[in-house]
């Protein structure tokens, strides 16, 4: 399978954490920013790290931006660099845009230039926060989109005693990433393995479907 192309363009606190955490999970990471230091924090834990200027469209074309699957536009405080790198991706043809934006006004700026997702990343922590504190049963929320989501549960009620190839998660739109029971962490997870009532789960999913486990 051929892993996915991702191009992070700023490398502040919010881009630097999406470009190591996209590397860890196997993708192949182009990180850039202008700042030195920024590029040097990220250059062992991605495919690619370089200083280039993200509004200069000769230097992105020089890397081949064309390639990369998405582009993710984290310089959000910016609002000339964030609009110009925009527009390069868009005219480079990156399939795949997200945009941090800042206000809504620049949302809006970013909407009209074809901004495939924006993002208001204060925004999401609040709501993630919200979340976590309402829902007893969700240890931790990431939103990775307006529809999916990575959490942290407790084995919800009827779990217990089953295996997951019983549960029979993907056809309810769920993906077991991981099960935790105490220090113990398992990732090449045994779909016969009985579980317990103590363990507790990461899941990806569908929101509706992560919502319904509870319900």
């Amino acid at each position: 399978m051929t892993r996915k192309a991702f191009g992070i363009f700023g490398l502040g606190d919010f881009g630097k954490s999406v470009a190591v955490t996209l590397a860890k999970n196997g993708a192949e990471v182009m990180a850039v920013d202008i700042r030195e230091d920024k590029v040097q924090e990220v250059a062992d834990h991605v495919t690619m790290a370089v200083r280039a200027d993200v509004t200069d469209p000769d230097a992105m074309k020089a890397l081949g931006i064309h390639n990369l699957d998405a582009v993710v536009i984290s310089s959000g405080a910016n609002l000339e660099t964030s609009i110009m790198a925009t527009i390069i991706a868009k005219e480079s043809g990156v399939p795949y845009v997200m945009a941090k934006a800042r206000s809504e006004l620049h949302a809006t700026v970013l909407r009209k230039l074809g901004v495939d997702e924006i993002i208001f990343p204060e925004k999401a922590m609040g709501e993630r926060v919200a979340k976590s504190f309402l829902s007893g049963n969700f240890i931790d929320i990431i939103e990775l989109s307006s529809k999916f989501s990575m959490v942290e549960i407790l084995a919800p009620q009827g779990w217990a005693g089953k295996t997951l190839r019983e549960l029979d998660l993907r056809k309810k739109g769920l993906n077991v990433i991981a099960r935790k029971n105490g220090d113990e962490v398992e990732m090449q997870l045994d779909p016969d393995r009985t579980l317990s009532a103590e363990d507790k789960f990461i899941l990806v999913g569908d929101n509706n479907a992560l919502e319904r486990l509870y319900a």
